[in-house]
Parts: C-alpha cells; sequence; structure tokens
C-alpha cells in the first residue's frame, strides 16, 4: 500500500511539473524566441515563437488574412505574443466571432496548434 502512494504521488510530481513547463518556458525565453516589438502583437507558424510572424500595433484586427502570408495559406497558428499593456481575445473567424482564447500584456506561449487566429482585439 505504500509503495503505492509513492508510485502515485511521483506520477502527480511529474504531471504538474511538465504542465507548468510549457508556459515557464515560453516566458522565460521571450528575448530568444519570441521576436515582436514592443505594443504590438505577433502570432507564429511554429511552436516557441518560430516559424513565420506576422505582427500587428492595432488594437484589433478584423481579418487576419489581410496581411498575413500564412494565414492566407491555412497554416494554423502555433504560438503567440502579446507586447501590448492590456489582454488581447483572439479569434477562428473573422470579424471577432468564435473567440477561442486570450493572452494577457506581455505574456505569450504555444497554442494548440490546430486552428488560424483569424481576428483579434483588445479586451
Amino acid at each position: 500500500m505504500r509503495r503505492m502512494s509513492s508510485l502515485a504521488a511521483a506520477g502527480l510530481t511529474l504531471a504538474l511539473s511538465l504542465a507548468a513547463a510549457p508556459y515557464a518556458s515560453a516566458a522565460g525565453s521571450q528575448a530568444a524566441a519570441y521576436t515582436c516589438n514592443s505594443g504590438n502583437f505577433c502570432i507564429y507558424s511554429d511552436w516557441n515563437g518560430g516559424g513565420e510572424r506576422c505582427e500587428w500595433s492595432d488594437a484589433q484586427r478584423a481579418n487576419t488574412a489581410d496581411n498575413c502570408g500564412f494565414i492566407q495559406r491555412g497554416i494554423n497558428v502555433r504560438s503567440v505574443w502579446n507586447g501590448k499593456n492590456n489582454r488581447v481575445q483572439y479569434y477562428t473567424q473573422t470579424n471577432y466571432n468564435a473567440r477561442v482564447g486570450s493572452t494577457p500584456g506581455g505574456a505569450g506561449g504555444n497554442l494548440m496548434g490546430t486552428y488560424q487566429i483569424r481576428s483579434f482585439k483588445k479586451q
């Protein structure tokens, strides 16, 4: 019985450390991985701020495909960085429809990578 409790505790510790790791590494490596000008909202075609980047200084954008090449080609967004001072909400459809998430100012990280961000606005 004691062995089972130790295994359960070890498994829980491992699960909690893995769950916290992506956000911690994304926040800690912002300068190295997430190239995004201060005050801008950036989306990336790869994990950890890699791949192609699309960047906006606007407070909102009704259709990100207007000027984002990888969105135009149907590539999903895998990571974001919000260099703004406020939370940014993002949507899988144009004109602020189908909200999928948000990121506070000065933060970012990896997304599920299964959708495109087609519009965004400050909260």
